[in-house]
């Protein structure tokens, strides 16, 4: 569901001159040259170091206070501290490295799916442009507009660009860090310290304001079979995993179906993905599959508990395991991200519909969406955190792409906000 926020109750309140000034102080040709440079390094789940290196460079040289965080070999945390004079609130704007997909698709043919930059009909296309390689561009750029401006803040600002958000998860011989994703990044640089009191994440929202979003659970269900050839099968066909897969299915439909209404939120459907099922040897036909595995994404609103969703879905497996006795059955859950939420009047809302309003000549609109992001991981430190960020429509056969000017007008809105938000000390 998109609307519209209502109309805005305060103005900025930021210094009317000093917000030109803070606006002009904004390059177009800079923020490209920062987002082709950014596309062109390849930096998949697992390999963000050559990203990070990169974004160690430029906040370096903005004079920022630069941390390394490595998290293991070859995976690093970026952490820049802008100081201020300690008499105001900290602002992070946090943003992941990892992108959506490797470049190595074969089946995504599109110019966006791919790790080079190409700007076309002024709108730059290459992975990782949307999904958030572009914020951190935008961020960059705020800090730097800031400072051009002689502006001296009162709180800090923290730009964090962290490895590891993207939806994966090791799990059975799917093991090492190209599956180590899922707020990895986030939840090792809460817990080194980095605890700012309010967050943005630029995820891809197209300048909408996501105020909640929903959270995700993984559960997978098997059943077990007969392992035996198949000319000595004969009398027992239902004994094999995937028939018995099979027969599961309805009811596990049946649940899907009930829990998408029941769970709905905010004109959104609580989503059951059917993720993946495997069972069998393709290369070995002439044997019946011993076990047969059925993985589901279940979406949870923010208004459901993750331990509720669960002991739903636990509900019809033991239903099942019940009437199904001696399929050997089993059970697991081995993702939960909840939902995230923040209050329509926190002053970061105010302050972003405000600015937005500054500079597109209208308010923002608001989405719940049913995706998650690193606000699951930051609000759990109580770190309030809202989804706003540069996005051009919704990924296509092209893959992924940015208007420039989405990107120079959400640098502007960025700067204004963390001058807003931290408040000024002085300006030149």
């Amino acid at each position: 569901m998109t609307t519209t926020a209502k109309k805005s109750e305060s103005k900025s309140a930021l210094d009317g001159k000093l917000a030109e000034k803070i606006l002009a102080c904004v390059r177009e040709e800079e923020l490209v040259s920062m987002a082709c440079d950014v596309i062109n390094i390849p930096s998949p789940t697992g390999e963000e170091l050559q990203m990070a290196q990169y974004m160690r460079a430029a906040l370096q040289q903005l004079g920022l206070n630069v941390t390394w965080q490595e998290i293991e070999e070859g995976r690093a945390n970026v952490v820049a501290r802008w100081s201020g004079s300690g008499s105001g609130k900290n602002l992070m704007f946090n943003g992941h490295m990892d992108t959506s997909n490797s470049g190595r698709e074969d089946f995504l043919t599109g110019i966006g799916y791919k790790p080079h930059a190409m700007i076309k009909d002024d709108v730059i296309y290459g992975l990782g442009i949307y999904n958030m390689k572009g914020a951190l561009v935008c961020y960059t750029h705020a800090v730097k507009a800031l400072q051009r401006a002689g502006v001296r803040l009162k709180g800090d600002v923290i730009i964090a660009a962290v490895a590891g958000e993207i939806e994966k998860t090791q799990w059975g011989e799917y093991q090492g860090k190209e599956y180590r994703g899922y707020g990895l990044g986030t939840h090792y640089l809460v817990n080194r310290g980095v605890l700012p009191d309010m967050c943005i994440l630029g995820e891809p929202t197209d300048m909408r304001v996501v105020l909640e979003h929903f959270g995700s659970m993984w559960v997978r269900i098997s059943c077990a079979g007969i392992y035996v050839h198949t000319a000595f099968c004969e009398g027992r066909e239902e004994m094999n995993s995937i028939r018995r897969m099979y027969e599961l299915m309805d009811t596990i439909l049946e649940w899907s179906a009930a829990w998408e209404k029941k769970a709905a939120y905010g004109g959104k459907k609580a989503v059951v993905n059917l993720g993946g099922i495997r069972g069998g040897h393709p290369w070995r036909a002439s044997r019946t599959p011993e076990r047969t595995d059925l993985f589901l994404d279940v979406r949870v609103p923010p208004t459901i508990p993750m331990s509720e969703a669960r002991r739903d879905i636990h509900q019809v497996f033991l239903d099942l395991e019940k009437k199904h006795h001696g399929w050997g059955l089993e059970f697991e859950t081995y993702v939960s991200v909840p939902g995230a939420r923040i209050a329509e009047d926190h002053p970061m809302i105010r302050a972003i519909d405000a600015n937005h309003e500054r500079v597109m000549g209208a308010l923002p609109g608001r989405e719940i969406v049913t995706w998650c992001s690193d606000a699951s991981v930051l609000s759990r430190y109580g770190i309030e955190t809202v989804n706003y960020g540069p996005s051009s429509g919704p990924r296509d056969a092209e893959g992924e792409k940015v208007h420039i000017k989405t990107l120079v007008d959400v640098t502007k809105i960025y700067a204004l906000t963390a001058a807003e938000l931290c408040g000024v000390e002085q300006w030149a």
